[in-house]
């Protein structure tokens, strides 16, 4: 054999094995459809590795639209918009939601905008969801839901989806259920662009609410604001802590992140709030416990920066950037035996005197900050202020609001120094820029108390690949090697023949 005895009898192998099971999958097929077609009959009819690709144009709904399907997670379900195509699914009026999605595992949802109804998305039961740069906007009350009683959600992705103008309750998100009823495990909520939810008709008006019990999901990379209620509202966990981190919110109708307790808030910007930055309190059966607090740069001219009350176990507040106008930089309620309060610099002062941080002025330390309450601003820290390397290197955690590395520099805030300037994403009203992280899903380094810049899901090697992308794999000279890369190039022709014909072996 032309590869020598053990690659080429690895080839013939494969060559043999490739034979019988390619098969297989010969169900998978790729459908198209428009606006006059029977959109959810197909839906309904997909079956595991199918895909149905829609064209642009107006999809108006008039009677209750909904599905049940599921894939594998080695053959899941596709439904896309065409490339460079926008297919719109509009509801003129409330009396039904937009889409129901009465069940749904290992199914991608990518590229959809949907208006008008009752809630824009529910999501009455799901695993290995995914919905990704979708628009939602303009609905007659919540824009996506997960909240049907009895129900696990598991392993759901929000990725990259623009949220906005939502009425009646109005949540951009509401995940989870009252006192535990439902919950939403192990999902990431990451990279969406959620705003207005405030309107008239908005009687609530999260930006995302994660309700009781739910538990090890990662909220990250988010930009929010203009909300009726806090920007991002967490209860207790039932499992593991769930991870708020580099999110930037400002014109949070209260607090800009309100938290109950099982919570790592790290490396996040607010720039205004109506009540408090960041407020942990009692809320349903959650009192402030299990906290970590690390690494956050708030700014407030509401109410204070961060507040503490009624703590009930272990918080950490630490190396945070604090700038209050009217209010206290850190105000606390309730004790102080089990907070470790440490690294913490700027104005406003702290409400018990017996905890020091260290005296900040936001027209020093920053690069161009202000207590105006939204962009345009930058809060980098500047030469010569009180941020750089002046906090509790005990407490410094993986990376910073960037995804930069911090190296054990122990900043303050939400950004790793540089004298150089910000070398990331500058605050704006878009998405955030796509960011490097742990591949979602791997677990990372992070997840619990304590660790930083993981992903949700546990287990796992940490990458550095950007957010919402897929990092590539080596083909080494092994046998095994080389038995991979015949395996991609006979699945290679496949898939093109499938793409261009519709099946496999048409």
């Amino acid at each position: 054999m032309l590869l020598g005895d053990s690659r080429g009898a690895s080839v013939a192998a494969l060559l043999v094995w490739v034979g019988f099971a390619v098969p297989s999958v010969a169900a998978a097929e790729v459908f198209l459809a428009g606006p006059g077609d029977d959109v959810e009959a197909l839906i309904n009819a997909l079956q595991p590795g199918d895909e149905l690709v829609l064209s642009g144009g107006m999809y108006t709904l008039s009677e209750r639209f909904s599905f049940a399907i599921a894939g594998t997670a080695i053959a899941p379900i596709t439904i896309r918009a065409a490339d460079g195509e926008v297919p719109h699914l509009h509801r003129p009026n409330a009396n039904q939601n937009i889409v129901d999605i009465d069940q749904a595992e290992h199914v991608t949802i990518r590229g959809i905008e949907f208006s008008g109804g009752s809630a824009g998305i529910r999501i009455s039961g799901a695993r290995f969801l995914t919905i990704e740069n979708c628009e939602v906007h303009d609905t007659g009350d919540v824009a996506i839901r997960a909240n049907d009683s009895g129900v696990t959600y598991e392993s759901l992705r929000i990725l990259g989806n623009r949220i906005h103008h939502t009425n009646n309750t109005g949540e951009g998100m509401y995940l989870g259920c009252n006192n535990a009823g439902c919950e939403v495990t192990d999902s990431l909520i990451e990279g969406n662009y959620i705003h207005h939810t405030d309107q008239p008709s908005v009687s609530q008006g999260d930006g995302i609410e994660l309700k009781e019990g739910s538990s090890g999901n990662v909220i990250r990379d988010n930009v929010i604001h203009d909300t009726n209620y806090p920007c991002i509202l967490t209860y207790a966990s039932n499992g593991a802590a769930n991870v708020i981190e580099r999110n930037v919110m400002w014109n949070c109708g209260d607090h800009g992140i309100q938290s109950a307790a099982d919570a790592v808030i790290r490396n996040n910007i607010i720039l205004g709030a109506s009540a408090d930055g960041i407020a942990m309190q009692p809320h349903q059966s959650g009192s402030p416990s299990e906290l970590m607090v690390v690494h956050n740069t708030v700014l407030n001219a509401g109410g204070d920066a961060i507040s503490l009350r009624g703590i009930s176990g272990s918080v950490v507040v630490a190396n945070n950037a604090l700038y209050a106008q009217d209010g206290w930089a850190f105000f606390v309620n309730g004790g102080t035996s089990e907070l470790v309060f440490a690294g913490n610099a700027g104005m406003g002062g702290v409400s018990d005197g017996a905890l020091a941080m260290l005296p900040g002025d936001i027209d020093v330390d920053f690069v161009g900050a202000s207590f105006t309450g939204a962009p345009p601003m930058s809060v980098f820290p500047a030469p010569g202020g009180a941020l750089a390397a002046a906090g509790s290197p005990v407490h410094v955690v993986t990376d910073d609001f960037n995804g930069t590395p911090r190296a054990g520099m122990a900043d303050i805030g939400a950004y790793r120094f540089s004298a150089d300037g910000n070398p990331g994403w500058q605050l704006t009203e878009t998405p955030k820029a796509s960011t490097p992280t742990n591949d979602p899903g791997t677990g990372g380094t992070g997840g619990g108390i304590g660790g930083s810049g993981g992903s949700a899901g546990s287990g796992g090697t940490s990458g550095n690949t950007p957010s919402g992308s897929s990092s590539g794999c080596s083909i080494g000279s092994s046998p095994d090697g080389v038995a991979q890369l015949m395996l991609g190039l006979i699945f290679a022709l496949l898939w093109r023949r499938r793409t261009r014909r519709g099946s496999w072996f048409a």
